[in-house]
């Protein structure tokens, strides 16, 4: 009796082949900063002309490239999935320096840009054992509260900062947070940029914060430690402890702005 054998191809389901073949295109369209028309592209990623062009009209209908002079480049979905790639990326390393010093140094450990006039805390790095503060009150509109604000707020220019506090007025979350603009304002312009902006008790009861600036390019950013008000003791040799090693920082630091 015979027996049918079962077929031999391996080759992938027609919709997978179709990506593979889409993403030829992609890494084609890649090579050529200025574009190139189908033939060329279908040429250098191996496939029939015919393919290609459906491909490509595909690809010009999702977003991902667009017909520009008879030459195809990338389109504005392209270049979003790219800038957000890139984006994780950069948080991914800030995020990865933020959890070597939590380690060396055995604190938690915060950065915090100035960016779209707003402050924003970009990554927090903390273990059970050192937990980082509560975010109780918003940190934009609490600036003038905590360290990571004051030295932010510190970096900015005369207008910018009084524009700022116009939109977040000073006002006193704690017993200890600073009584009024005028004050804050007398503060911020008196800060030596050399050294730590120092916060006890003014966002959170219990807490001590300790904030290094860092400027990349005219954008504000900054760096900041936290302790428990028992361990204050730690605070300084701590943060100058950070501060020694921010050349080190620096580098993945300066991708953090974009986000």
């Amino acid at each position: 009796m015979a027996t049918s054998s079962a077929p031999t191809s391996t080759a992938p389901p027609t919709l997978i082949g179709s990506v593979q073949r889409a993403l030829r295109l992609l890494e084609a369209v890649a090579s050529h900063t200025d574009g190139a028309p189908a033939k060329q592209l279908a040429r250098e990623a191996g496939l029939p002309l015919p393919t290609a062009y459906h491909l490509l009209r595909t690809l010009v209908h999702e977003g991902y490239l667009r017909r520009e002079r008879g030459v195809f480049v990338f389109g504005e979905a392209a270049v979003r999935l790219a800038m957000s790639k890139a984006m994780q990326n950069r948080r991914t390393k800030i995020e990865e320096s933020l959890a070597h010093w939590r380690d060396a140094i055995g604190v938690p450990v915060y950065f915090a840009v100035y960016q779209e006039d707003e402050i924003e805390l970009v990554a927090v790095a903390d273990t059970p054992y050192a937990p980082a503060v509560d975010e109780w009150a918003d940190f934009r509109e609490t600036g003038h509260a905590h360290a990571l604000g004051q030295c932010l707020l510190g970096q900015l220019d005369e207008r910018a900062r009084k524009d700022h506090l116009y939109r977040h007025p000073v006002e006193r979350i704690t017993p200890h947070t600073v009584r009024d603009r005028g004050t804050l304002l007398e503060r911020l312009g008196g800060m030596s940029r050399m050294q730590p902006v120092i916060e006890r008790q003014e966002y959170a009861l219990g807490t001590v914060c300790a904030a290094i600036p860092i400027t990349v390019g005219s954008t504000a950013a900054a760096m900041a430690i936290s302790l428990p008000l028992q361990q204050e003791d730690r605070l300084l040799p701590a943060v100058e402890q950070l501060r020694s090693g921010i050349g080190r920082l620096l580098s993945p630091f300066a991708f953090s702005i974009s986000i």
